[in-house]
């Protein structure tokens, strides 16, 4: 079930801050695999739990946000925070809202390198921040309804159960 979009008629604004989001992602992946090692570039701006767990690299718990490690894991991400992200940035405010999605990506690097400290595998992409989002939406808009593409055909299932699935 892959969301193709949702209600958006109680929108009043224009979500600046998702669409800003998405573009530095695409950017950023860009960036990402034109490097001659990517997989290099990641090991230096991707969250490496051992390395937070003895204070260093830091710096990480942001960078990492914004790499992906693939087209289909950059463009499933990009698909749900344009779907979700747009009604909570409307709900939030466009200042609280990237105060509310940097803090989700924060904490989802903190809680992987809590959750695996001996851990030198580089965590990347917005997974953690999206992940929030999609709460959000949930407890603001779960009744919303949101249409997806199943197997060949588009239907409206209400957000509560397409995130749930």
């Amino acid at each position: 079930m892959m969301p193709i979009g949702d209600d958006n008629s109680a929108r009043m604004t224009t979500p600046v801050v998702t669409m800003a989001l998405i573009v530095i992602n695409v950017i950023a992946f860009l960036f990402e695999v034109m490097q001659p090692n990517p997989e290099s570039f990641i090991r230096t701006w991707g969250t490496i739990p051992a390395e937070l767990t003895r204070g260093e690299d830091l710096e990480t718990l942001l960078t990492s946000m914004f790499l992906h490690g693939g087209w289909a894991h950059l463009f499933g991400n990009m698909l749900f925070l344009w779907t979700f992200g747009d009604n909570v940035e409307d709900a939030f405010g466009h200042g609280p809202y990237l105060v509310f999605y940097l803090v989700c990506g924060l904490a989802a690097a903190v809680a992987q390198a809590l959750l695996g400290p001996n851990s030198t595998i580089p965590a990347v992409g917005a997974s953690g921040a999206i992940s929030g989002v999609m709460a959000a939406y949930i407890v603001k808009f779960g009744s919303n309804r949101v249409r997806v593409l199943m197997g060949y055909g588009v239907t409206s299932v209400p957000a509560y159960l397409m995130i749930g699935l």
